[in-house]
């Protein structure tokens, strides 16, 4: 597997690809746009709410307030959004197309497809359903992880990091919950890049991982549907090879920050080291993000409340202490190939903390 290689018709550019690049030239700039609705940090290092602030209305808004918006999540990592129980499969989908190509999106990023929708969904292609239902039967990282750990902690994942071009946004709606339970934890990539040491920090931008989703294989032919072969969502992103690398430390091209980009659910080894010496950092960068809740913030979610997270720069984790039935619609857009900006700053050192 490569290892990290500078891209040298930008010497600090390392990794990306040619064909996935960012449109922006430099970070986003806030215009204030969203300063006269009602909202508060929920913890100092991640997570805002706004109350007031309509996804209707924001399809119906200016280019610069979703850009402010776009910001807003990159920077805060999460933003939720109460009561927006009528706003319908399509009107997401619709809002993260322009939240993305407000946000810079390479030309070539559309929606992501899941590798494991069902083809004819009843709520197209590019919506996956997050259901209890489908987790009892034994779905996705569920399974997958359900015969190595007990520990709730072991479904820390950031969105379909197996893919040449991965998630830049996701958005989720919960619509059906249980009487308690079923909370959602966030935590900040950017955050956890801080918590590094000089050495370390300087150690880990020479390095890649992979990601691997090849277990989706197995999925597939256990639910009887055919893995998604065909296009999902960027020219990049097809095929059965469910699996990627990218770099260690990688810059979210909004923000111009740097984060760490390993997560539990998917990364299974860091390249051109030893895989003893793998395993080590692996669980120390995954501890990093379970150990610390300072660095976390954890949503009680209400019917037809909306989360719109920056998986770029963020990891979650839903939390499985219910017996009810709970549901939701996901839509995830896509960004660019990851990289890394040696000259972009961490979030502590842009926000002079």
């Amino acid at each position: 597997m490569p290892s990290a290689t500078i891209d040298h018709a930008q010497d600090s550019i390392v990794g990306g690809h040619p064909d996935s690049r960012p449109r922006l030239a430099k970070p986003l700039t806030y215009a204030g746009t969203l300063d006269s609705f009602e909202q508060f940090d929920v913890t100092p290092v991640i997570g805002r709410e706004y109350s007031g602030l309509h996804l209707r209305d924001l399809l119906k808004g200016s280019d610069e307030q979703m850009r402010d918006l776009a910001l807003t999540i990159s920077q805060r990592g999460v933003v939720f959004l109460r009561g927006q129980g009528d706003a319908t499969p399509m009107e997401m989908k619709d809002f993260m197309l322009r939240l993305t190509e407000a946000s810079g999106c390479p030309a070539s990023s559309d929606l992501h497809v899941h590798p494991l929708t069902e083809e004819g969904s009843e709520l197209g292609d590019q919506v996956s359903v997050i259901s209890s239902a489908k987790q009892k039967k034994g779905g996705g990282l569920t399974h997958q992880l359900s015969d190595v750990s007990r520990f709730a902690s072991t479904g820390w994942h950031s969105d379909i990091t197996f893919e040449k071009v991965p998630s830049d946004y996701a958005m989720l709606k919960i619509h059906t919950l249980p009487p308690t339970g079923g909370d959602t934890l966030w935590a900040s990539g950017y955050e956890i890049y801080d918590r590094l040491s000089p050495p370390m920090k300087a150690f880990l931008e020479t390095l890649t991982a992979t990601h691997d989703a090849s277990f989706f294989h197995e999925e597939a032919e256990r639910l009887g549907n055919p893995l998604r072969k065909e296009k999902r969502g960027s020219p990049l992103n097809q095929g059965g090879d469910l699996r990627a690398v990218h770099p260690l430390i990688r810059t979210n091209p909004v923000t111009g920050w740097k984060s760490v980009y390993v997560n539990k659910g998917f990364t299974k080894r860091i390249n051109d080291i030893t895989k003893d010496e793998s395993d080590v950092l692996l669980a120390y960068l995954f501890n990093l993000v379970t150990q610390n809740h300072d660095a976390q913030v954890r949503f009680k979610w209400s019917a037809g409340d909306l989360a719109i997270w920056d998986n770029r720069s963020t990891f979650h984790c839903a939390t499985y202490d219910y017996n009810a039935d709970r549901a939701g619609d996901r839509v995830c857009s896509l960004g660019e190939a990851p990289y890394l900006d040696l000259n972009s700053k961490s979030r502590r050192e842009a926000l002079g903390l």
